[in-house]
């Protein structure tokens, strides 16, 4: 039976579910419009970006219900990520420098995140990117020290994708397929950050 300090260690995880639930939901109150076709219906998912649900108007015009829920999801997000940087630091890194790049860089990464839908956006997802490959490369190197080499290899994707996410979004030729990369950037983290999340309890810190 999993008891109340048990409960806590896992808020990154339950944060995380209530996000993707807010945002199936935010997604179905879009009116429409993406990059590819401005007088669309609904959320496309091959070319609308997750900040398309937080904009006041949709991208057809018409006024963004979704602009709410999907600033609630984000913030959701953000709070159960920083916390999730915090816990993994004090949980796998001893050494006290990478300790606090890991907690100051995600939590930078994530407070940047939160105003990805003002007019600061491309700021905002520059800071995030940045933020967020030097949190996964601290958290790689501690992975790598503690050998856990799935988890290790699993984060060299994800900071993998985090760049490859950045070249499609700035590269003309490459921007139609941005949509696509985002989402798999969001399920591929997403996921190594619930995986980590449920081992902490079974792990034993060398």
């Amino acid at each position: 039976m999993i008891n109340a300090k048990e409960s806590f260690r896992f808020l990154p995880t339950i944060g995380i579910l209530i996000f993707i639930i807010l945002y199936i939901y935010a997604a179905t109150l879009y009116p429409g419009g993406s990059q590819f076709d401005v007088n669309s219906v609904g959320f496309d998912w091959s070319n609308n970006y997750w900040c398309n649900l937080m904009r006041e108007n949709g991208i057809n015009g018409l006024k963004n219900n979704a602009r709410p829920v999907a600033i609630g999801a984000i913030s959701m997000l953000c709070i159960s990520m920083t916390f999730f940087f915090f816990q993994f630091a004090d949980y796998f890194e001893k050494n006290r420098n990478w300790n606090l790049t890991i907690k100051i860089s995600g939590a930078l990464g994530m407070l940047s995140a939160v105003f990805i839908f003002t007019k600061f956006h491309d700021v905002m997802t520059t800071i995030l990117s940045i933020c967020g490959v030097v949190v996964i490369i601290g958290m790689i190197r501690a992975l790598h020290k503690n050998k856990f080499t799935f988890f290790k290899v699993f984060g060299i994707f994800c900071m993998a994708i985090v760049g490859m996410n950045n070249l499609f979004y700035y590269n003309e030729n490459l921007i139609e397929y941005s949509p696509l990369v985002q989402k798999a950037a969001f399920i591929l983290i997403l996921s190594w950050t619930v995986a980590l999340n449920l081992k902490m309890k079974k792990k034993t810190i060398l």
